[in-house]
Parts: C-alpha cells; structure tokens; sequence
C-alpha cells in the first residue's frame, strides 16, 4: 500500500503543474471549450490524487482495488480529457466513461473497504 502514497503524491505535483500549466501558457493558446476540459481534468486529477493518498490508511484487497481503480481512473479520465483539450482526435473521447466508471469503482470499492476495516 506504500507505492499509493508515492503515486498519490506524484499525481498531486502533477496536477498542479497542469492546473498552472493550463492556468498560464494555455489560456491564450485554447479556446473556452478546450479550456473548461482541461480545467475539469485537473480537478479530477487532484480530487483524485488526495483520494489515493488517503487509500493507504484502510487494508485488504478493496483497499489495493480502490488504489489501482483511482489510479486507472485518472490516467483514462483526466488524461483523455487533456489530450482532447490539446486537439486530439475526438475518437479518444470514448477513453473518458471508462476512466470515470475506474473512479466510480473505486469509490465503491473504497466504501467496501472501510466498511471492513
């Protein structure tokens, strides 16, 4: 369950290196469309990010599942959501309902876990 803590800790400086990012350089680069994207990827990114840092205080498979699930998450969500902020092809927009149904999943699983610790 450490590895959570150093992930979670690395998505965390991520997300704030993008959300300045996307805040100082992209903000005349993007249009409001592509700007309001990568706004809700860093949010989730972060919302996220401190979630995995909290999954380490529970034990058990659920625990590990909710990690993996948030990590998942992120990286489908948050990273198709930049990428099509950044001008990808639309088709990687089918990617972003799989990354949230990671982080819906590892919401529950996290419930499940707490439940049982």
């Amino acid at each position: 369950m450490k590895p959570f803590l150093a992930i979670g800790a690395l998505l965390g400086a991520a997300a704030v290196v993008l959300g300045a990012f996307g805040a100082h350089a992209l903000k005349t680069r993007l249009d409001g469309e592509a700007l309001s994207l990568w706004q809700t990827a860093v949010q989730y990114h972060f919302w996220h990010a401190l979630a995995l840092l909290a999954t380490p205080r529970l034990a058990g498979a659920w625990a590990k599942a909710a990690g993996w699930l948030f990590v998942g998450g992120v990286v489908l969500f948050s990273g198709s959501l930049y990428a099509l902020a950044l001008g990808a092809p639309r088709a990687v927009g089918m990617v972003t309902p799989v990354g949230g149904l990671a982080l819906i999943l590892g919401w529950l699983a996290f419930a499940v876990a707490a439940i049982r610790a």
